[in-house]
Order: C-alpha cells, then sequence, then structure tokens
C-alpha cells in the first residue's frame, strides 16, 4: 500500500514538473526582448496595448548610447541578449551589417516606402538633424557673437564653450565626426579636431552627460553643445515657466549637420520571430510614430504622419553633410580611431 503511494506521488510529482517545465517554456516564448539606446521612450499606454494585442511581455534593455548599445550587440552576438533592436542609426548601420548581427524579416512596415532611408533589414522609424545647440543667455550676457563656421570654434573667442561627445560611444557624436569629414575633407577635418582640441574642447561620454551635465542651459560650463535641431522645441515644451520662445537655439553651420535616421530591426538568432515583427510594425504604425515625437524629438518616418505642434520651434536644416556609405564602412572604424588619438590622447 505504501509502496503504491510513493509510486502515485511520484508520478504526480513529474507531472506537475513536467507542467512546470513547459508553462516555463511557454513564458520564456512570450517573452519579447527589446534592445534599445538610453533615449528610447514611447507612451506607456501604447507599450501595454502591444502586449495585450500581442500576447507578449516587453522587456525593454536601455544599453546606453546608440554606439555602445552596438557594441554589447556586437560582443554578445553567440548569445544574443535581445530578439528585436531599435536605435542604429545610418551612422552605425554600416557597422552593424559588416557585424552581422541583424536578420531580415517580413513585416508590413519594410514594404512601405518611409520619408527617410535606411539599408536593409533596418526599417526606418524616426530622423533627426544632429547639429550645434547654443544657449541664449549665456551669448547674449557675455556679448560674444554665434560663431558662422566650424573654423570660428577655433578662434580663442570660442575657446573651452563646446561640449560633444565621444564618438566612439555616442551616434550624435559619431555624426557630428562624420559631417565635419564629409565637409572638410580628411586631412582637414582632423587638423580641425586638433584646434578644437587646443582651444578647450570638452568631451563628454555620451549626450546625457553632454546636455544635462555639462551644457550651460543645465547648470554646466559650456554654453555650446552638439545636440539635435529638435532640442529647442524641447526646452520650451518641458519648460516650467511660459515663454514665448526657446531658451536655447541651433546652428546649422555648414559642416556641423548631420541627418540621423533610426531604425529597428530583428537581431540575428533572436527568438520570438512573430512578435518582433510585429514590433517593428508596431513602431512605424501612426500611434507610435505621432506619441514619440514629443518623447523622443525625432520626425516621424511614416509617409503621412503629421509633425507635433511643437516642431514648429524646430525647422528642419536645409542643407546637411555625411561621407558616403561605402566610405563610412570602409574607413568608420579607422576615423574614430583617429579622433581619439588626435583629441584624447
Amino acid at each position: 500500500m505504501q509502496h503504491g503511494i510513493f509510486s502515485f506521488l511520484k508520478t504526480t510529482l513529474g507531472v506537475a514538473l513536467l507542467t512546470a517545465g513547459l508553462s516555463a517554456t511557454q513564458a520564456q516564448a512570450q517573452e519579447l526582448r527589446v534592445l534599445t539606446h538610453s533615449s528610447f521612450t514611447v507612451p506607456k499606454p501604447l507599450l501595454a496595448q502591444f502586449e495585450k494585442d500581442n500576447g507578449v511581455k516587453l522587456r525593454i534593455t536601455k544599453a546606453g548610447d546608440a554606439g555602445e548599445m552596438l557594441n554589447k550587440l556586437i560582443l554578445t552576438k553567440a548569445n544574443p541578449i535581445a530578439d528585436v533592436v531599435y536605435g542604429i542609426d545610418n551612422a552605425l548601420a554600416p557597422k552593424a551589417l559588416a557585424a552581422d548581427v541583424l536578420e531580415a524579416g517580413a513585416p508590413a512596415a519594410a514594404g512601405r516606402k518611409p520619408v527617410a532611408e535606411l539599408p536593409a533589414p533596418l526599417v526606418p522609424v524616426d530622423y533627426g538633424y544632429v547639429t550645434l545647440n547654443y544657449d541664449k543667455a549665456w551669448f547674449a550676457k557675455n556679448g560674444v557673437a554665434l560663431p558662422k563656421t566650424l573654423d570660428d570654434l577655433t578662434q580663442p573667442a570660442y575657446a573651452k564653450l563646446l561640449v560633444v561627445q565621444n564618438p566612439a560611444t555616442s551616434s550624435p557624436g559619431y555624426a557630428f565626426l562624420l559631417s565635419t569629414i564629409a565637409t572638410l575633407g580628411e586631412d582637414k577635418a582632423f587638423d580641425f579636431w586638433a584646434k578644437l582640441r587646443a582651444n578647450g574642447l570638452k568631451v563628454a561620454k555620451g549626450w546625457t552627460e553632454a546636455y544635462y551635465t555639462e551644457f550651460s542651459q543645465n547648470g554646466g560650463k559650456h554654453p555650446m553643445v552638439v545636440s539635435y535641431a529638435t532640442s529647442p522645441a524641447a526646452e520650451l515644451f518641458y519648460s516650467k515657466t511660459k515663454l514665448a520662445e526657446p531658451p536655447t537655439g541651433s546652428l546649422s553651420l555648414p559642416g556641423a549637420v548631420f541627418r540621423q535616421v533610426e531604425g529597428v530591426a530583428l537581431v540575428k538568432g533572436g527568438k520570438n520571430r512573430a512578435a518582433a515583427e510585429k514590433f517593428v510594425d508596431f513602431m512605424r504604425s501612426a500611434p507610435v510614430q505621432t506619441g514619440m515625437q514629443t518623447e523622443m524629438w525625432m520626425f516621424p518616418a511614416e509617409a503621412g504622419v503629421a509633425k507635433a505642434e511643437a516642431f514648429k520651434f524646430a525647422p528642419e536644416p536645409t542643407a546637411f553633410s555625411a561621407p558616403s556609405d561605402a566610405d563610412i564602412a570602409a574607413k568608420g572604424a579607422e576615423w574614430v580611431a583617429r579622433w581619439t588619438k588626435v583629441v584624447l590622447k
């Protein structure tokens, strides 16, 4: 009798363990791992609706600036840490494609022509303009004229006024470097960077540190920062006091404007492919394209989506510059290494 009870208990326990194992497997299959840069922000109700509509649980990992994010994706290629990635831009796309960390899929959004393009399998989500921003009050108080050329930034009048991001870890920092190379040519560009260093250039790890710690508008010591053409509109939008115009402005200097296009893609070797493709479509859906504008302060890539009212204070620059995709792919790593030697060592 006791033997029968033990047999019954053993069988029952085995079934329970098997059921638990199946439940754990199902729970794992329902999780969608999303890797993003630290600036990723989509309205929470939209994310919750996506989870409900698709029966998944989003696990969003913010992995620093876009350059850091891509480096982590490449380093974990053998055991992918995500199923889908958002935030790889046109400056970083050649590196991502060369590392073979992205995978083609069949989301509907991939077949719709966007406002700004990216190489497949990246699907464009948004675009913006990396450019110099300045603190209006600082320049007015100190009686300093705004610079009109890149060369002006190397002059004594602008000593220790500029903060940029490290292009090895920051996508806007890399974009700004590429813009200077496209305009000045490689050798003259690095001569320019050497002069900037001699003129007291400040280098921050990423955009957040540069803008919220070093920029004088936010309590720092530097009244010029590499940021976005939409940043002044964001300053006005979030201001605690009612303002007629933004407290900052953007400088569309020749050679200092880069059009950045950000995209989303499946991660090679990732799991939950069906949900990952749905997430790609989700990022190009009208609600997300509308809601993200005053969250991430980028223009919508989906054709026909209206721009936010706040963007009337963010006119799009009429000119921008960048090396060819082929040159970025062939020389990008070499340029970053040269920049590091010229500016940091």
